[in-house]
């Protein structure tokens, strides 16, 4: 029988089969969409992300072999729930090829995202189109200041981080939204136009 349980904070991956595993498009769209509408079927899972059941039911298979998802209470068969088990996939301090195209998949990932909402921005009500924010900026640190700015960007997330698994923390008119972290040292100091 299982035991429910709240996900943990992150999963960490550094053995290249996971790498490479959680590296395929349908796996990350699975587990993100578990982290926000889960637990869910395979079922379900098909509905979500227009692949058959059969291939969502595989991809499942593969990421719990991972330690990323995990079955849920109820159901058997296809029936059967699955859920995330944390919030975070983490692999920062692997260093291999496998990791380096998780990283590029991540991104590729993130790009889709981005031109989804840009795509769908006009059917979001005026507040929302104005609250967004696309930009970027470049600024002078060291390491060190980049680190310190990560913590610092971080905590001042944490008081909204509560919402993810308790809905009845969230104000109404709370939606989800995808704050991207990225700071990367710029080698060839340009900006986006």
């Amino acid at each position: 029988m299982l035991v429910p349980r709240t996900p943990q904070h992150s999963v960490h991956l550094a053995d290249p089969r996971a790498l490479r595993a959680y590296t395929h498009p349908t796996r990350m769209k699975l587990v993100g969409l578990l982290r926000v509408e889960g637990p869910f079927t395979a079922t379900r899972a098909a509905e979500l992300t227009g692949e058959s059941v059969a291939s969502c039911s595989y991809h499942l298979r593969m990421l719990e072999k991972y330690g990323l998802v995990e079955e849920a209470e109820g159901g058997q068969g296809r029936e059967k729930p699955w859920r995330a088990t944390a919030r975070y996939t983490d692999w920062q301090d692997a260093d291999s090829e496998a990791a380096e195209a998780l990283s590029m998949a991540v991104v590729e990932r993130y790009f889709e995202l981005m031109a989804h909402a840009i795509e769908t921005r006009q059917q979001l009500p005026r507040e929302w189109r104005e609250a967004e924010q696309f930009g970027d900026d470049i600024v002078y640190l060291t390491a060190a200041e980049l680190a310190q700015l990560r913590e610092r960007l971080s905590a001042l997330l944490e008081p909204y981080g509560e919402r993810f698994n308790d809905a009845s923390r969230r104000p109404e008119g709370a939606e989800p939204v995808t704050m991207l972290h990225i700071a990367f040292r710029n080698r060839r100091g340009e900006t986006a136009p």
